[in-house]
């Protein structure tokens, strides 16, 4: 029987999940998920362990939910409330508006970049120190964003918060693989998606009553506040949960040959690029969609918000109906490929509506398919990353830096060509979504090849 530590920071007096079905053992070469420190490694599908109180198990499970989920949600906190602020910036700081812009473009690129170096290095040092570690970059360069002088500095610094950033997104993914495996991870990150699913929609509305009582620079200032307060909680109650057996001792060449050997895994890349490309299409949807909504059907800015709203809520329950009824019950990959044919059909069927195929068509069949396509990403987005993760335990930081930079790059590779064609038609953005959609189910298909996987499942059915 385990025994569990004294709870000290740095520790979880919780213990291992019950699997929704019987896991196989694990082969030699993929050594399964192990405990965090002070988490009691009770094996799958067994009773807890006697003298285990239930309701602290539950209550702790809890409290890692919301910190990883702070982890998640921090960057686009990061990115969306500072969005209501731009016009004032740029009358601030005497900078046109394609300056500040780039104070955008600097983040969402250190996030994107900042994740190819945290990875590997929670897959060397651990957890904890890297994500502390980042934390403390992260405050420091939030804090001098709210002191800037210049445009030029706040770029620097923007771009400084994004690589510090970084290190929520990708670590929390690691943990998440760390702790669960199987079904149980992939329903933990349905639940993530209701906490980061949230946070774009409630951080503009944050940055909006923020202004109403300080400049732009008191964004930033409660950016600092919530970066200062998550550090706190992860340091006194997220365990280490990478034990130095499975660490990677090797330096830069070591990291690149893991990222390599995890690269030429192809069902591994084909999980990846699948996430990747739906990931484009979510993107191109938030790039396009205020333009779309309200310059070319008219609608007025709380219209849009209310849409935004809607579709956003559509994510985050079909994510929730993903983690609570179907993963366990139905095979993840048939999920996944519905998931990818569901946002196939409704860029399809966007395109067709926005290039006058059929006919004069108002917002509303446009809003439905957005929401259709919206709603669909809580089946495909979870899935990838948990389908793509049990198949690295090995190298999970590694894994999960891979995951979030090829979603980022391909996303902000998609962002711009949704305005290609300027702003009377929305042709471009129902093409790149439908693009994007075909690539994914192509990607998913080639390379993961479900059907073969299936044969080779060794787990047991459920009755």
């Amino acid at each position: 029987m385990p025994e569990s530590g004294p709870s000290t920071p740095g520790h979880i007096p919780t213990e291992r999940p019950k699997a929704a079905i019987p896991a196989p053992a694990a082969p030699a070469d993929r050594p399964g998920p192990t405990a965090a420190a002070g988490v009691p490694a009770t094996p799958p599908g067994t009773a807890a362990a006697p003298g285990t109180a239930p309701g602290a198990a539950r209550r702790a499970g809890l409290l890692v939910t919301l910190v990883l989920g702070g982890l998640t949600a921090l960057p686009p906190l990061s990115m969306d409330m500072y969005l209501p602020a731009l016009p004032e910036v740029t009358q601030a700081l005497h900078a046109p508006a394609a300056t500040v812009q780039l104070t955008l473009t600097a983040c969402l690129a250190g996030m994107a970049l900042g994740q190819l170096v945290v990875g590997p290095m929670s897959d060397r040092w651990g957890r904890r120190r890297p994500l502390l570690a980042g934390m403390l970059v992260y405050i420091a360069a939030t804090a001098v964003c709210a002191l800037a002088p210049s445009p030029e500095l706040l770029i620097a610094f923007r771009l400084l918060q994004g690589l510090a950033g970084a290190a929520g997104i990708v670590i929390a993914r690691a943990v998440v693989r760390d702790l669960y495996d199987g079904v149980e991870m992939a329903r933990f990150f349905s639940t993530l998606m209701l906490i980061s699913g949230a946070a774009p929609i409630v951080a503009p509305l944050i940055g909006g009553q923020i202004l109403r009582v300080t400049d732009w620079r008191g964004v930033f200032h409660a950016l600092t506040v919530v970066g200062a307060l998550l550090t706190l909680v992860v340091w006194k109650w997220l365990g280490e949960t990478l034990p130095p057996a499975r660490r990677h001792g090797g330096g830069v060449g070591e990291a690149l040959r893991t990222m390599r050997g995890l690269l030429a895994d192809r069902v591994f890349s084909g999980y990846m690029l699948a996430g990747g490309l739906a990931f484009a299409a979510l993107f191109a949807y938030i790039s396009a969609s205020p333009f779309v909504v309200q310059e070319i059907y008219g609608a007025s800015p709380q219209t849009f918000s209310l849409l935004f709203g809607l579709n956003s809520v559509g994510l985050v329950a079909v994510g929730q109906i993903n983690g609570k009824l179907l993963v366990g019950r139905v095979s993840m990959d048939k999920v996944l490929g519905f998931g990818l044919a569901t946002i196939t059909l409704a860029s399809a069927a966007l395109l067709l509506m926005t290039s006058g195929a059929l006919g004069e068509v108002g917002l509303v069949p446009v809003s439905a398919g957005l929401f259709v396509l919206m709603s669909a990403m809580g089946l495909a987005l979870p899935n990838t990353n948990a389908q793509a993760l049990m198949r690295t335990p090995h190298a999970a930081g590694s894994a999960s830096a891979l995951l979030g930079t090829s979603s980022f790059l391909v996303g902000a590779v998609a962002s711009p060509l949704v305005g290609i064609a300027g702003e009377a038609t929305a042709v471009p953005m129902a093409v790149v979504q439908l693009v994007c959609a075909l690539g994914a189910v192509a990607c998913f298909l080639g390379l993961c090849r479900p059907w073969r996987q299936q044969r080779q499942d060794p787990r047991p059915r459920r009755e």
